[in-house]
């Protein structure tokens, strides 16, 4: 296929914690025609545990290779996860790139607690492990003084690939806001934090996620047979991408639920000052620099230790059965994260007297119930849009607008993250109408007030 028949293309490099994807999205109808996956493993050799980096590198290489000859490849946009930093000088990379659910940096909790600042200034909220980026760079400064005094650049995890992929340095708000003890989102600056501890200097000029970082490595390039003027936009976390379609088309107030291994809620027009840092509430920062509240639980990652895993899809008869019987999930699964972060998870009888089906059904119950407080917490109003995974779990659905009492909308049609990071290709005045919502979804036909509230009090 020559070049001029060639259509016009961006890839979209998504990675999030359980897969990374590399897709291709067709510039004029903004389709997916192309998608490859991988998953996202955790390296356990070495100093701590880590993101496989080099491997990444080898998919990601091996994916432009292939959608080079398939497609004239005008711009790459990278979106990931939040909670990863890089460490690097002009050689590459000076430490790896830290899981942040390895417990080392809880170490040195008691030190930092005092530095990190109060919530009211980064509205990042206490979270253990390497949750808070801030926790990270201070563990690492601590257990590995030599190396991370050779860092000339702190990046964030998308602006990390960024420079893989074109060598430029660059920040933006949305990762920087996202839960790391370094930006004060309202004022729009880095926090005392960053400032106090030298980081700010070595982390580089914010830009918006959609201007132009750099363009692709000529050797990369090369390899690939990428076009040498292809463009690297800056890049955004990934539940900002999912949030930025909703905020360059929709009116406040309205809620979007962010779904895969996390949960995340955005409350736009929401209540910040409402917030609870104790229940993993906290605000992010869109794509355009605001602050929005939200709130959070690992709704995949539980959902799949509810259910061990099994892919059964629970029936309505399921969903009666476990109501009638009074069986129900209490959280939390996933312990130190979610609004009941401190709480032991458990079923209210023993789950193996229960088939797939009930497990499937209490845990879709579970999520529904669990993002209600999220929604209640963050004072999210209007219609509320499902992206992801639980946008394609009927009984979850019908559950939360049972709850909720307001539309529901799933985007099973949407790609979230990938949508909403190809849209850096062309930037906010770009994005035009989307695709159109459809129907709300229908609440479920059993009544499940007596059912919550049994649920509510058992977590008293």
């Amino acid at each position: 296929m020559s070049a001029s028949t060639r259509p016009a293309a961006t890839v979209v490099l998504d990675i999030g914690k359980t897969n990374a994807k590399l897709a291709l999205v067709d510039s004029e109808t903004r389709t997916i025609v192309a998608l490859r996956t991988m998953p996202n493993e955790v390296r356990r050799d070495g100093l701590y545990p880590h993101f496989d980096t080099d491997g990444l590198w080898s998919f990601i290489v091996s994916g432009l290779t292939e959608y080079a000859a398939q497609a004239e490849i005008g711009c790459i946009s990278t979106t990931t996860h939040g909670a990863a930093c890089a460490i690097l000088n002009d050689d590459g990379l000076l430490l790896p790139v830290l899981d942040y659910e390895y417990g080392g940096p809880d170490s040195i909790s008691e030190a930092y607690r005092p530095l990190r600042g109060a919530f009211w200034e980064t509205l990042s909220p206490d979270l253990p492990g390497g949750l808070n980026v801030g926790r990270q760079l201070y563990w690492l400064e601590e257990t590995f003084p030599s190396a991370f005094g050779r860092a000339t650049a702190i990046l964030l995890y998308p602006q990390y690939w960024v420079w893989r992929l074109s060598g430029a340095l660059a920040a933006e708000p949305t990762s920087l806001g996202c839960h790391t003890d370094l930006w004060n989102p309202e004022a729009g600056t880095f926090s005392r934090l960053a400032e106090d501890r030298g980081w700010a200097k070595r982390i580089p000029p914010v830009v918006h996620p959609w201007d132009t970082a750099g363009t692709i490595r000529p050797a990369l390039a090369k390899k690939t047979g990428l076009p040498v003027g292809c463009r690297v936009v800056a890049g955004i976390h990934d539940s900002n991408a999912s949030l930025l379609p909703h905020i360059l088309r929709r009116r406040a107030p309205f809620a979007v639920l962010s779904t895969g291994t996390w949960l995340i809620l955005f409350a736009v027009g929401g209540e910040i000052a409402n917030l609870d840092p104790a229940r993993d509430c906290l605000a992010n920062v869109d794509a355009l620099g605001r602050p929005v509240p939200s709130a959070r639980f690992m709704a995949g990652r539980e959902y799949e230790r509810l259910t061990d895993g099994d892919k059964t899809a629970p029936s309505l008869d399921d969903v009666e059965r476990v109501v009638r019987s009074g069986v129900m999930a209490l959280p939390s699964f996933a312990p130190g994260t979610g609004p009941y972060a401190y709480l032991d998870g458990h079923w209210s009888s023993d789950p193996a007297a229960l088939s797939p089906g009930e497990r499937a059904a209490g845990a879709s119950l579970y999520c529904a119930l669990v993002a209600t407080t999220c929604l209640e917490l963050t004072s999210a109003a209007g219609p509320i849009v499902v992206e992801g995974p639980l946008s394609r779990n009927p009984i979850f659905l019908a559950a939360l607008a049972r709850l909720v009492d307001r539309p529901v909308i799933a985007r099973t049609d949407a790609t979230g993250t990938t949508e909403g990071a190809a849209l850096l290709a062309d930037g906010p005045e770009g994005a035009g109408p989307g695709l159109p919502d459809g129907a709300p979804i229908e609440p479920l036909s059993i009544d499940l007030s007596t059912y919550a509230a049994a649920w509510r009090d058992a977590l008293e």
